[in-house]
């Protein structure tokens, strides 16, 4: 591989690593500046990464604006401050009453050409400050609605109150604001426990390097 010229390359990204993490390792490897990512992870997601270097940074854009798919979980009748368990949970309300088809249904509610107000724990900038900051701090965050595509919801609900899911959706999408709002439209609340980022546009975890192995495989080359 030519890494200067440029290169493109999939990883699948660790629990708890930022996506941040795994440019700064590889750029490390590769000693070189240029190395970037095409889309962020939350540190408690898994899955599809693509990372350029070289001359490739050039196409990171380009693959921003692909659609994204994921798989995940959310459980019904708590919730926490940033969605996942990132946060301790703050609020517990009764689910036992909530059926399959108000799940589905709540599920249809946030599909299609929707306005979603991304969650306060995210790295938006207002006022130049990246608003989880002022989360952390407790302070009052108000974020405005953006235009989001979501194409495909399905939920599986065989196992209340955990409700495994696949989206498709559009760039710009935060799975963990439909998660807040699927739960606040049952009105029992809701988390994301897991998440997983299975592919974007055309690119499959499935072809995706382990990082480890990567690494591995710059230190033998």
């Amino acid at each position: 591989m030519d890494f200067e010229k440029g290169e493109v390359f999939l990883i699948d990204k660790p629990l708890e690593w930022t996506s941040f993490d795994v440019v700064k390792k590889i750029r490390g490897k590769l000693k070189i500046k240029k190395v970037g990512h095409a889309g962020t992870l939350d540190p408690l997601a898994t899955g599809l990464l693509i990372v350029c270097a070289g001359r490739s940074t050039k196409k990171i854009n380009e693959y921003q604006d692909l659609g994204k798919t994921y798989t995940g979980k959310m459980v019904l009748g708590k919730t926490t401050p940033s969605v996942d368990l990132e946060t301790e949970f703050d609020s517990e309300k009764p689910y036992d009453h909530i059926t399959p088809g108000q799940v589905e249904e709540a599920a249809t509610q946030w599909t299609g050409d929707i306005m979603q107000v991304p969650p306060i724990y995210s790295a938006i900038k207002v006022d130049g400050e990246r608003v989880y900051k002022a989360a952390r701090r407790k302070e009052e965050v108000k974020l405005n609605p953006r235009p989001v595509q979501v194409s495909l919801f399905e939920v599986d609900t065989s196992q209340l109150p955990e409700i495994s899911f696949k989206i498709q959706c559009s760039k710009g999408t935060y799975i963990r604001s439909l998660v807040r709002d699927v739960g606040e439209a049952l009105g029992c609340g809701a988390y994301m426990s897991e998440l997983r980022r299975t592919a974007i546009g055309d690119f499959q975890v499935e072809d995706a390097f382990v990082l480890d192995d990567f690494i591995s495989r710059l230190q033998r080359d």
